[in-house]
């Protein structure tokens, strides 16, 4: 098994690993794992600005294969105050775009304003003994090998076990993102052996950058009579709140 969920091929280009199977099919990705992927690409874009990912909206176009993929990216609104990145995942086998993300970048400026932090908090990270195994099918899962999941007092905790690109420990940016796709998850209200319940976007707003390996979140879900639903996330580190999330929900019958 890979040590990352993804092997950089070259040109822009990478391979899933087995690690980013999801829960739904098993040729499909986890959005977890190609949300960090795109939140690795657009942190790549002009590296050397002062600039912070405050949001990112994907928008998951189709199932994200096990396979070979072309990452593409471009600014669509330069700026030295505010930039607009936006970020494509193609599938190599058919050239089909399967996912996108739009990015918003802010300046960082230290000292132009007091800060004002968000003062609710979590309790600490659990131990081992709660972590927890979900049981999706045979073969690796991001949900098993790609992360670990630990539920706590009304929180999962969650870490990334592998980094995104062998060689590159994950950033803060893209542990909130592999971490903000599970809420609907988290909040499930429906059987998995009875329904599906799929996202196909996902919009993460950042107060500021984690701090340390876990992030946490609360999560709610609400689903209309139509098969149409959402989920709220509130993420936090161990020093507390870092942001929300929300998720679109396409419900079904299995």
């Amino acid at each position: 098994m890979s040590g990352a969920l993804y092997e950089d091929i070259g040109g822009g280009r990478v391979r899933a690993t087995e690690i980013t199977r999801g829960p739904w099919d098993p040729g499909a990705q986890h959005g977890g794992a190609p949300s960090a992927l795109l939140g690795h690409a657009v942190e790549a874009v002009e590296p050397g600005a002062d600039m912070r990912t405050v949001r990112v909206t994907l928008e998951l176009l189709r199932p994200v294969p096990i396979g070979e993929l072309r990452v593409d990216t471009e600014i669509v609104r330069p700026g030295r105050r505010v930039q607009l990145v936006a970020a494509c995942l193609r599938d190599v086998a058919g050239d089909a775009p399967v996912m996108r993300a739009l990015a918003l970048r802010i300046r960082r400026a230290e000292g132009v304003a007091p800060e004002v932090a968000a003062t609710d908090a979590l309790p600490a990270v659990p131990g081992p003994e709660a972590t927890r195994t979900l049981p999706y099918g045979e073969g690796p899962t991001f949900a098993n090998e790609g992360v670990e999941l630990r539920p706590a007092d009304g929180a999962v905790w969650i870490r990334l076990r592998v980094p995104i690109l062998a060689g590159a420990p994950p950033s803060p940016l893209e542990r909130a993102l592999a971490a903000a796709d599970f809420g609907n998850g988290v909040s499930s209200v429906l059987d998995w052996n009875a329904h599906v319940f799929i996202n196909p976007d996902l919009s993460v707003h950042l107060e500021r950058d984690a701090e340390g390996d876990w992030i946490a979140l609360v999560a709610e879900t609400t689903i209309g009579a139509d098969g149409t639903g959402q989920s709220f996330s509130t993420l936090y580190d161990e020093r507390g709140r870092i942001g929300r999330a929300v998720q679109s929900l396409f419900v079904d019958r299995r």
